[in-house]
């Protein structure tokens, strides 16, 4: 089943969320390679999708896990959870309808 799993940045995330980025963009490619990703990207702080130093709000994965739970642990592990770029996060289950 698809997951959605958002996370909301802290204030000023931006040298916390690029420090953690390589780590971050590393365990994504491995579900993409698995074949497990719908949907991926982060949230500009700004109309752009180059927020340069206005940075980002948050990020979006919606991906194929076996559990609800599989992907809360899945979340929990992620760099920008680790390294506090997150202030909260969230997974829901996702029906997919198109296309």
């Amino acid at each position: 089943m698809f997951y959605v799993l958002m996370g909301e940045d802290v204030p000023n995330s931006l040298e916390k969320r690029m420090a953690a980025r390589p780590e971050h963009l590393a365990r994504l490619e491995k579900l993409r390679d698995e074949g497990r990703v719908l949907l991926v990207g982060p949230l500009p702080a700004i109309d752009s999708p180059d927020p340069g130093p206005a940075g980002f709000t948050g990020s979006l994965v919606v991906a194929e896990f076996a559990s609800l739970s599989d992907a809360q642990d899945w979340m929990a592990e992620d760099p920008y959870v680790k390294q506090g770029v997150f202030a909260s996060t969230s997974v829901r289950p996702f029906r997919k309808v198109m296309p």
